[in-house]
């Protein structure tokens, strides 16, 4: 956020939290961009990188034991509706998202970068909202937001606010994990419970009530993977179910290793509030985005120690062993059912839409 080291504060009247809006001089690059960043973004998101004020930001270089290490980068973009939903909203899930998909290539993250898009008339106490929850989730995280960027679009040529994050990590040399690396005798591992977050958001869109509360799991996950790295149990490859959820996950990592994979549908954690929501909507669970869950491809014999270090960690109480990869010249993903019957679980194909829509 260049520019963010502050405007005069006694000739321009603070930011309205409470009523005002964004307009499009807030994207214009002229003072009132500027009180916007220092009076918003710098207030919340501030530290000492953030601080120098420049368009970029000057990281001191990432070394290990004394040996430079790779740099993993990742960046993705944020779109959802609604903006708030159970258990967070946009701005927390920018900085977990991104974090996520750094930490899954076994590197520790250490910096963040923000874009924000901006609609004129969004409510500027929304905004503040949103840049608090994402300046909390990257300060329970230790990685701060060290650059970013602000515009604003017109009136019904956006959707309240998008918001595009990068993350930049150190991977050390002894750290080897990728899609392409699962091997056929390998078993797959799942953090915990399946289809929280998309079931949490699908709720609140609808304005569906359950018996029991439905909260998305978004949640950073890189203090998880480091216990689990720390147990050197043979890991081939982690990934974050995201969108296209877990049966999608599993088929790209099918594709890249040349294998295929055997599900068992009654290890496959999913709580019954979930269950019963996606029957209601017409929905598969294995198809639902997760964020802050994650699957594991690993050696067989290590598959015991890495479930015992992962359920040590709150974030992976419930984790479970719910499948292995085989041979496949074919690269399906299959299941077998709770009824002892068999099924491919093939990519997704568009969109799940709920029966009501």
């Amino acid at each position: 956020m260049a520019g963010a080291k502050g405007v005069r504060s006694d000739y321009v009247r603070s930011l309205d939290l409470k009523h005002g809006r964004v307009d499009l001089t807030h994207g214009s690059g002229g003072r009132a961009m500027m009180q916007l960043i220092s009076e918003l973004f710098a207030r919340h998101l501030g530290n000492e990188y953030l601080g120098q004020g420049n368009d970029g930001a000057l990281l001191p270089a990432p070394v290990i034991d004394g040996k430079p290490c790779r740099l993993v980068m990742s960046t993705d973009c944020h779109v959802v509706t609604p903006l708030f939903f159970p258990g967070g909203d946009i701005g927390c899930l920018s900085v977990h998202g991104t974090l996520n998909d750094v930490a899954v290539m076994g590197a520790t993250p250490l910096y963040l970068a923000a874009g924000f898009i901006l609609e004129e008339g969004f409510p500027l106490g929304d905004l503040a909202c949103i840049v608090e929850s994402m300046a909390n989730a990257a300060r329970q995280a230790g990685v701060p937001v060290v650059t970013g960027d602000t515009k604003v679009v017109e009136r019904g040529k956006g959707d309240g606010v998008f918001i595009t994050t990068t993350g930049v990590g150190i991977l050390p040399d002894s750290v080897q994990l990728g899609g392409e690396r699962a091997r056929p005798g390998d078993v797959v591992l799942v953090s915990g419970t399946m289809g929280d977050h998309g079931v949490a958001i699908m709720s609140k869109r609808e304005n569906l009530s359950f018996d029991a509360p439905i909260e998305s799991d978004t949640a950073a996950l890189h203090g998880l993977i480091a216990a689990m790295l720390a147990t050197q149990a043979d890991i081939r490859c982690l990934r974050d179910p995201t969108r296209g959820g877990l049966a999608s996950t599993l088929n790209e990592i099918a594709s890249q290793s040349g294998v295929g994979m055997m599900l068992n549908e009654k290890a496959i954690p999913v709580k019954p509030v979930v269950v019963a929501a996606c029957e209601f909507l017409g929905l598969d669970p294995l198809y639902v985005a997760n964020e802050g869950k994650l699957l594991a491809i690993c050696a067989a014999a290590d598959a015991g120690r890495l479930l015992e270090a992962m359920r040590a960690h709150p974030l992976a109480r419930e984790a479970a062993l719910i499948g292995e990869v085989i041979a496949d010249d074919h690269h399906f993903v299959q299941l077998t059912t709770a009824f002892g019957g068999r099924r491919i679980v093939d990519w997704l194909a568009g969109d799940q839409l709920p029966r009501i829509c």
